[in-house]
Order: structure tokens, then C-alpha cells, then sequence
């Protein structure tokens, strides 16, 4: 089973640059969006053999997360927020979380509100690995370790940066937590799913790894790789690909 998580920074912009193309190429069983930006109304995008689950933020042209699964999910539930930053299926073996957490912002002046939103995260994914295991995927908007971004000295105490994120982070993956990609390849430098779209910077790998699956501790056996998808274009983000054993 594949499956591809996305910030698509804006899915009707993404479909002007080879979106549609780049999903089909994936042939995936699941894709997660993160910042849709866009109701699914807006959207000119219903791939066959798909079922589609949207969670749009009240404001518009903000935040939001979509859902293409060829398997059609047990439930569905959506984040209780009205930023549309979470939709959690529920299938046979497993449980998908689609997130997308809420950035500090400059100066800051969010980070009180993500810290305790991270908080609530933890509780919610804790008690759903009580059921069952759990995948989780998306732009969690932290760069975890010093290795995740090129330049960890100039970007102390800027958003996605800080103790406190990273931090948090922790404490998500101390609570019965793993993430894949540092699973497969726990030291391997100069892996990004970001990029600043000044200087250059995607060209010269000057990037911040803040996109993820995590899965829950007793599903790693299922593992088969997890990849980052530099050359995939489209979005300030690349996708990251997770393919797991029947």
C-alpha cells in the first residue's frame, strides 16, 4: 500500500502546475493535502477510484486538508477547530490522521495556542492508538532535530524552530510514536520537504524536513520504505511517501 502526504500550499495554484499529472503518477492508495486553501466546491478535481474527504477552514483561502482514498474508510471525523486542520479515517487495520499544525508565525505570537494545540493533538492521537494503530501524516511545521533543517544555527528560536516545538515533538513520539522517514534513515543529512521561495533556496537544497508520517510504535513491522519527493514540483513543499506491507 502507498501512500503520499502533500502541502500543496494552495490546491487550485498546484493544479496550474501539474498537479493532476504529478497524483496520477503516484498511483497511490491514499493522498493527504494540507493547506487547500480552498473548499472542495472550488475544486475541479474528482480523480476516479477515489473517495474524497475535504475539511475547508471557515476563513477563506486558508489553511484546510483534503483525503483521496481508494479504500472507502470504516468513519470519518474532522478536526473540532475551524481551521479545517484535521480529518481522522478510520479503516479495517489502521487509523489515518491528516494534519495540518498550526505554524507560530512571526514573532511567535501563536506559539502559546500551538503548544497547547499540540498538547490536545497528543491526547487525541494517545487515545486513538488505544484502538487501534495509527498513522499520522502532514505538515506538522517543526523541524525535529538539527539534521531536518540546513541552517539550525541562524534558525534558533524562529517558528518551527524552537525549544518548545521541538519539544513537543518529542513528547509525540516518547508517547508510543515513530517517525518513518528517520526509521528507514536515522543520520542521512540534506533531506528537505521545504523551501523558502526566495534565493534560490530549493535550488540550493536550503530547506527545513517538516513534513512526516509518524505511525504508532507496534506498526513498524508493516514498514516497507518512506521517501522524500524532492523532484516533485508544484508547491513550496514536496511530498513524502510512505509505502507499508499488506
Amino acid at each position: 500500500m502507498k501512500l503520499i502526504s502533500w502541502n500543496v500550499n494552495g490546491i487550485r495554484a498546484c493544479l496550474g502546475r501539474n498537479f493532476a499529472e504529478a497524483f496520477d503518477n503516484f498511483d497511490a492508495d491514499i493522498i493527504c493535502l494540507q493547506e487547500v486553501k480552498a473548499e472542495q466546491s472550488q475544486v475541479e478535481f474528482t480523480p476516479p477510484g477515489y473517495h474524497i474527504y475535504w475539511n475547508a477552514a471557515q476563513k477563506k483561502g486558508y489553511s484546510g486538508t483534503a483525503v483521496f482514498t481508494r479504500m472507502q474508510p470504516l468513519s470519518v471525523r474532522y478536526g473540532d477547530d475551524n481551521e479545517g486542520r484535521m480529518i481522522i479515517l478510520e479503516f479495517a487495520e489502521f487509523i489515518l490522521v491528516n494534519v495540518y499544525t498550526p505554524n507560530s508565525r512571526d514573532g511567535l505570537v501563536r506559539l502559546d495556542y500551538r503548544i497547547a494545540w499540540e498538547d490536545n493533538f497528543r491526547a487525541c492521537m494517545s487515545e486513538l492508538d488505544k484502538c487501534k494503530p495509527v498513522l499520522i501524516c502532514g505538515d506538522l511545521n517543526v523541524a525535529h532535530r538539527e539534521i531536518d533543517l540546513a541552517r539550525p544555527g541562524p534558525n534558533r528560536r524562529n517558528p518551527g524552530f524552537t525549544d518548545e516545538e521541538r519539544g513537543k515533538m518529542t513528547e509525540l513520539l516518547t508517547a508510543g510514536f515513530v517517525d518513518t522517514f528517520r526509521y528507514f534513515y536515522p543520520d542521512k543529512p540534506h533531506m528537505y520537504s521545504w523551501w523558502s521561495y526566495r534565493a534560490g533556496a530549493r535550488e540550493r537544497n536550503v530547506g527545513w524536513r517538516i513534513d512526516y508520517w509518524l505511525c504508532s510504535q507496534r506498526f513498524t513491522p508493516r514498514l516497507a520504505s518512506a521517501a522524500i519527493l524532492a523532484d516533485v514540483y508544484g508547491s513550496d513543499h514536496c511530498p513524502v511517501s510512505l509505502e507499508v506491507r499488506a
